[in-house]
This record gives C-alpha cells, structure tokens and sequence, in this order.
C-alpha cells in the first residue's frame, strides 16, 4: 500500500523525492500531481489549512486503491529550546492553534465554542517508530494561518500549548482531510527558523529541506513496515 505526502510548496516536494535517488514519476489526478517516489506520492497542495486540506481530499479521493496513510511534512519554525534550527519534529498532536474565537477573558478555541475539534493524535507506535529512526523531537506541532512574527505571541502560544515544539501552516489541514477518509495522519518537519521575531538572515532553509530529504531516507522502511503491520491488525479486529 502506497503513502500520501502532503507539503506547501514544490520545493519541499522535491526535499522528499530526493531521498529516492533519480527522476520521480508524473501521475496527474484531479487537483494535483503526484510525484511517485519509493512508497510514496508527493504532491505541493499550497501553503495554509484549507489549500492543505484541498488538495488532500482530492488526492484521496482520485486514488484508485486507498492510501495507508497520509504525511504532511515540509519546514517549519521550532519553538526553542525544544527544536532548534536543523533539527526534526515529528508531531505526537496536530493542533489547530488559532481556531477559535478572540473574547473579552482572551482566546477561546473552537471545541470551547462547543463545536468542531482541535486536534488530531497520529499513531502513538508510527510517531515513536519515526522518531527513533530519524531523531525526531516528538510534540505538538501547531497549525497556524499567521505565522508568529514577535515574542509576545509565542509565549501566547506556548502558554496555551505547554507541549509545543514547532509551528507550520498545512498540518491540521492534511489530518483533517485524511480523518474524512478514515486514513491516519503524521505530520514530519524539518526546523528552519525559530519561532519568535522574524529574523529572516538567520533561517536556514536549505538545511531544512537537506534534513528534510535525510528524514524521508530513514522514515520510508518505518512507514512501510507499520502500513504492512496496521493492516494485518485490522484485518485481524
């Protein structure tokens, strides 16, 4: 069985496909192109939740044969000191930080409006195979449609979220897809910057999508080994 990968933009794409060595495959579906690599079909869905969601549900909608699972993965900003620049996180929560509504006592989110959900919980056993393979910081990994910009926001946001080690855009929108389709979900970053003021001379991006591309490299045998066990165990229940 084939996995998803999910990313904001081809650059990240291509950091994923270049741990396979060689030119990916080309596979248009509705909405998107996949690029086949390994066990894997990659696609760019576009940079936010909902472009992220978008693009997710189409994949997994045009597949012929239902995916194992879905990744969403690219860079993002690690909450210090937790994930410093060029380190990994693997998301042990996807949560949707800033989905809910601003009141007069501060921020409240939306399952405290009494609708909707706020987080997704990937596979404790996948998140803590990925980890070790790869060295990945296990946490929550927030999903945001403004990225934080000033110290003021980020002690916001980990205040509200203790357990945080990283923010990116797509996650929660790639989780929220795959649980229509009853697929499991794990989110994959590589750290570029660190939350907080946006100093942009000091990201390193490149080093991201190199990490990025080392990752892939380690978590394709993981991820194909617990697609092979996970549908044995459902088979079995």
């Amino acid at each position: 069985m084939r996995v998803l990968v999910v990313t904001a933009v081809p650059a990240e794409r291509d950091a994923v496909t270049r741990a396979f060595g060689g030119a990916p495959r080309i596979h248009e579906v509705p909405g998107a192109e996949l690029h086949r690599a390994g066990p894997f079909d990659v696609l760019a869905g576009g940079a936010g939740p909902a472009a992220a969601a978008a693009a997710t549900a189409f994949a997994l909608a045009a597949a012929p044969t239902p995916y194992a699972a879905v990744v969403s993965a690219g860079i993002g900003g690690g909450f210090a000191p937790a994930a410093p620049v060029g380190s990994l996180v693997v998301a042990n929560a996807v949560v949707a930080a800033d989905l809910g509504a601003e009141t007069p006592d501060g921020f409240v989110p939306v399952t405290g409006l009494g609708f909707g959900r706020d987080t997704f919980l990937p596979p404790e056993d996948l998140v803590r195979d990925v980890a070790e393979a790869t060295g990945a910081v296990r946490g929550a990994v927030l999903t945001v449609s403004t990225v934080t910009g000033s110290a003021a926001r980020t002690a916001e946001l980990l205040a509200a979220h203790p357990g945080a080690v990283a923010e990116a855009m797509e996650g929660f929108g790639v989780a929220e897809a795959a649980a229509r389709f009853g697929v499991p979900a794990l989110e994959l970053r590589a750290v570029s910057n660190t939350v907080g003021p946006r100093d942009r001379e000091a990201w390193r991006i490149g080093d991201a999508l190199a990490a990025l591309t080392e990752a892939f490299g380690k978590t394709a045998p993981v991820v194909e080994s617990w697609t092979q066990h996970d549908r044995i165990d459902r088979h079995r229940d």
